[in-house]
């Protein structure tokens, strides 16, 4: 009863491919594809050379950090990142995000699993926090796309998310819409946990879109605040580190 309940759905609403939205082929029989081979072959997968701290692609292989890990401090011990917020990668978030295409976290969620599954059981990681929303923006948006997508890698790995973990206590602005100095700023105690006292040794922050690193900073400065180990964090997109942001 459960196959045919699938297959009639897919067969109502067939699964697409979160980066051109077109219908994939799919069988309740097989694991379906979730991104269309054509996607596949095109998207921009980070490649080394990499920033040491934070995975942004750089230009210069002889670079080890980006622009923004040289001039600021980092409370995370290393992130990593799917693919460049860019073109097909930037429209797929933004419909994701904006127009309630809250299946994508499956394809986004199992890419993170299959492409750092090994970096991440390196790194010991025993809970997955999601990037919380303000009250906000939550009740605007319906849904947190970050926590989504841990609930998705979650579920691949194995490893529990702990998605109530931290609060974000002050509704900031989002960071592309800011200056330098006006970035340094926005986020200082954005987030609180809601223990007190985080008893976790190895921490992935999970997030859908890395900019300039503020975010994950304060996420994970708090989390440390609070007894947290390490903390690392992975993004399904991230921007590149050619210039100086």
């Amino acid at each position: 009863m459960k196959i045919y309940k699938e297959h009639l759905h897919h067969l109502l609403f067939p699964l697409r491919c979160p980066f051109c939205d077109k219908v994939l082929p799919s069988s309740v029989f097989l694991a379906p594809e979730l991104m269309c081979s054509v996607c596949g072959r095109k998207l921009e997968y980070i490649r080394e050379p990499v920033c040491k701290k934070c995975g942004k692609p750089l230009g210069d292989e002889r670079q080890e950090c980006c622009y923004d890990c040289t001039h600021h401090v980092r409370a995370f011990a290393q992130g990593k990142a799917l693919w460049i917020y860019q073109g097909a990668v930037k429209e797929s978030i933004y419909r994701f995000k904006y127009h309630g295409r809250q299946e994508y976290a499956r394809c986004y969620g199992r890419e993170m699993a299959r492409v750092y599954g090994e970096w991440i059981n390196r790194r010991k990681i025993d809970a997955l926090v999601p990037i919380p929303l303000s009250k906000r923006r939550l009740r605007r948006r319906g849904f947190n796309q970050a926590e989504l997508v841990a609930r998705e890698v979650g579920r691949c790995m194995g490893i529990p998310v702990y998605g109530r973990l931290l609060r974000r206590v002050r509704d900031t602005r989002a960071q592309k819409e800011l200056n330098e100095e006006e970035r340094k700023n926005n986020l200082k105690k954005a987030f609180k946990t809601m223990e007190n006292k985080v008893q976790l040794n190895h921490i992935l922050l999970i997030d859908d879109i890395y900019t300039t690193g503020s975010t994950m900073h304060e996420a994970a400065e708090e989390l440390k605040r609070r007894g947290a180990g390490e903390v690392f964090c992975l993004s399904v997109s991230i921007g590149t580190g050619y210039q100086e942001e």
